[in-house]
């Protein structure tokens, strides 16, 4: 039980801390900060095994903050210097630093750190995952498509040029503003897909992924100067696909797809949300992928069933999709819902031109796509093996049952 609660607390606390600690004690003590933080929820791993807090969060924050203080004393005692923050002052400070506005304020500060020019665009979405949400290394493998050799690399290379360019825990100047929200947003996005179709082993979903990144979505339209049609629509289309969640797994813990998904479950009062960002959306100039992703997944809970679903707008929209910005994803499911229109040339000829080593650990959605393909046409023999090439390219437990059961109904 302990465990849930830390692993869930890590999830909605780890950033926020960071991000506090950070205003507090400066940019240059990042990697000091990220270790106090850690060790804190180790700890917590270990002391509640027995009994959990009254206030877990308060516990969380009082320790981060005091073994940070140890690991900086420690520090700047080898330089014959004292850091004497614990009373006082000082320590009333860093304590108004947790306040909820506050909380808010250095979180967003560390998102604009995170999405810093000086960085490569590869390496400012590695530092945020880690800083704002954090990801493990392997999620953020999966998340970003490549080893964890490489986010490692990533990593080291982001502190690096915060130290030497001095990079300050502050907000862009306004004309800096729209250019670093393309990152932001980009972090955002990917943290959430992590939380919907998640490369855990056990674990399909991760709510508190998906929840963070409405979080933080919300945290920056609150703030007038970084609204856009762009980050709107982002919005409206994390909480389409967050309404759908509940129906996404079954009570025994099976993959439901979307054919047979119970749309009672379908949360409205997010779809609502959904809507009227999109309409706010309409408000703004720019256009983005989320525009034309909302209005994919607005096709879908707006059929009442999955036989009503209008397939042909949406086959539009993926059209629209890959010409707006072209993306080895968007022509896969651009060919699941040619299958759906039964235009078995158009799913093919899809299919060829997907480069499958793109999709990195998602490549058995390829090949599970390729063996719906041979189902649909009566081929029971190339669709296993299809399945078979799908099972090995699975890591998830979940998504290996859905796939074993497939095969099953074809032997």
């Amino acid at each position: 039980m302990e465990h849930k609660v830390v692993d869930h607390l890590f999830r909605h606390h780890y950033g926020k801390m960071v991000a506090i600690l950070t205003r507090f004690f400066g940019l240059s003590y990042i990697e000091t900060i990220e270790d106090a933080v850690q060790d804190t929820f180790i700890k917590a791993t270990s002391q509640w095994r027995t009994k959990i807090p009254d206030n877990p969060e308060g516990w969380l924050n009082r320790v981060a903050k005091n073994r940070t203080i140890d690991i900086l004393r420690s520090i700047q005692a080898e330089k014959n210097r004292n850091l004497s923050i614990t009373t006082g002052a000082s320590s009333l400070q860093i304590d108004e630093l947790f306040l909820d506005h506050e909380v808010a304020d250095s979180q967003l500060r560390m998102i604009f750190v995170a999405c810093h020019p000086s960085l490569h665009p590869s390496e400012q979405i590695a530092f945020a995952l880690k800083t704002i949400s954090g990801f493990s290394t392997k999620e953020m493998a999966a998340a970003l498509l490549t080893k964890e050799e490489t986010i490692v690399k990533r990593l080291t290379r982001a502190k690096k040029s915060i130290r030497e360019n001095n990079i300050q825990f502050k907000y862009p100047a306004p004309e800096a503003i729209p250019e670093r929200m393309v990152r932001v947003m980009e972090v955002i996005y990917l943290t959430f897909n992590e939380g919907f179709h998640s490369t855990n082993k056990e674990k399909l979903i991760k709510e508190d992924l998906c929840g963070e990144a409405i979080r933080l979505c919300q945290l920056l339209l609150k703030k007038e100067q970084f609204r856009s049609g762009s980050l709107y629509a982002l919005f409206a289309l994390l909480c389409f696909h967050m309404s759908r969640l509940e129906s996404k797994v079954s009570s025994d813990n099976q993959i439901v797809n979307l054919k047979h998904q119970d749309r009672t479950k379908w949360y409205f009062p997010l779809i609502k949300m959904g809507n009227s960002a999109m309409l706010k959306a309409m408000d703004y100039d720019d256009t983005s992928v989320y525009h034309y992703e909302a209005a994919i997944a607005s096709e879908h809970l707006n059929a009442k069933t999955f036989k009503d679903t209008n397939w042909k707008n949406i086959s539009y929209w993926y059209e629209q999709l890959y010409t707006f910005e072209p993306n080895m994803f968007t022509l896969l499911n651009h060919a699941t819902v040619c299958l759906q229109l039964t235009d078995f040339e158009k799913t093919h000829q899809l299919l060829k031109i997907v480069d499958v080593a793109e999709l990195g650990q998602r490549a058995y959605l390829y090949y599970g796509c390729y063996a719906e393909y041979y189902i649909n046409k009566g081929e029971k023999e190339l669709a296993i093996s299809f399945l078979d090439k799908a099972l090995l390219e699975t890591t998830n437990s979940l998504e290996r049952d859905f796939l074993i059961n497939k095969k099953s109904g074809l032997i």
